[in-house]
């Protein structure tokens, strides 16, 4: 079926929506004109608040985990999608299997691996986690099922790291030793990329580590990170083949907070326009490098991802071609 062409999926549901024809005909028009080498996709797809922007009908929220994917997909503003859901548990095969028939040939996914092999302590108990940085178990677990069913569309395998408290962090030379045993063990041929949520572990060394082993890092959009604009400055930030940015949470704000005032996720609540002008920032920088962007975005930035990724896709429209502000001091330690 060709790309664009707009189904209800679920028609049987009551009060359905539907779909602006003459807005989905601006969509394609507006992601025609973005550069070729940006990709953008939501986190996760299953929010029937989305009803009229993204989907038909009134889906429930099982059914769009079940079956939304198809149509996500051929919505004119998403050419990837994240995989939030691998973070929680491994993804199965079957799990995998039902993704990759509704995906078109080569649609990237940004999958994010299971946390246990991710976070250093127990997120309840905060003791240690004998499974932290487990290659075999990330390779039996995670990677396997990918290869074997999925290998078509992984975009990049996420290594999102748990945030910790300052008692609990690691040195930055320890940290840098840990990680680079761990992804030297881990197979080739998948793209990884590393997301950090504490500044303290944004170091050289440990982007020096991750140019070594051809893994990327994830400029991140996220309450506690350095803007992605600072990220942006610091040397060699873009050393892999490829780019990776979540859009997450704005500075100072938190989870459950954004989550209780953006829902159902149909509206733009609190716009961001230094991030959008980062991500167009990055956006240049990776077409230099010739580099893919894949730009994954959360309800919780703005107040709708699919009203977000819009907006980013015009601010890089408009930006193409400004000159680059001069660089600011490096923030990072050695």
């Amino acid at each position: 079926m060709a790309r664009g062409v707009q189904l209800d999926l679920f028609g049987g549901s009551p009060a359905p929506a539907t779909l602006d024809s003459g807005m989905l005909e601006r969509d394609r028009a507006l992601m025609a004109r973005v550069p070729s080498h940006v990709r953008f996709g939501t986190s996760s797809w299953s929010f029937p608040g989305w009803a009229g922007l993204v989907y038909a009908g009134a889906p429930t929220e099982k059914e769009l985990a079940d079956r939304g994917l198809e149509e996500y997909a051929r919505h004119p503003l998403f050419s990837a999608v994240g995989i939030d859901r691998g973070y929680y548990a491994p993804l199965t095969r079957p799990t995998l299997e039902r993704y990759a028939q509704q995906l078109p040939e080569g649609f990237p996914c940004v999958i994010k691996a299971f946390s246990e092999i991710t976070s250093r302590v127990h997120p309840r108990t905060r003791e240690k986690n004998p499974h932290f940085f487990d290659a075999e178990a990330c390779k039996r677990d995670v990677i396997e099922p990918l290869q074997e069913a999925f290998a078509d569309h992984v975009g990049a395998l996420v290594f999102e790291l748990m945030p910790l408290r300052r008692s609990e962090l690691p040195t930055p030379q320890a940290f840098e030793v840990e990680l680079q045993q761990f992804l030297a063990a881990l197979p080739k041929g998948i793209p990884y990329a590393v997301e950090l949520r504490n500044r303290e572990l944004f170091t050289h060394g440990y982007l020096d580590v991750l140019a070594a082993t051809g893994v990327g890092h994830v400029l991140n959009f996220w309450e506690r990170m350095p803007a992605i604009g600072r990220q942006l400055e610091v040397p060699n930030v873009l050393s892999a083949p490829f780019v990776v940015s979540r859009v997450l949470i704005p500075p100072g704000q938190r989870y459950a907070d954004t989550k209780r005032a953006f829902s159902p996720f149909d509206r733009m609540v609190a716009p961001q326009p230094e991030m959008r002008l980062d991500i167009a920032k990055l956006s240049e920088a990776c077409a230099l490098l010739g580099k893919t962007l894949l730009v994954i975005v959360n309800n919780k930035a703005e107040g709708s991802s699919p009203l977000t990724i819009r907006a980013l896709a015009e601010t890089i429209v408009s930006q193409a071609g400004a000159a680059e502000p001069a660089a600011e001091p490096d923030l990072l330690r050695d």
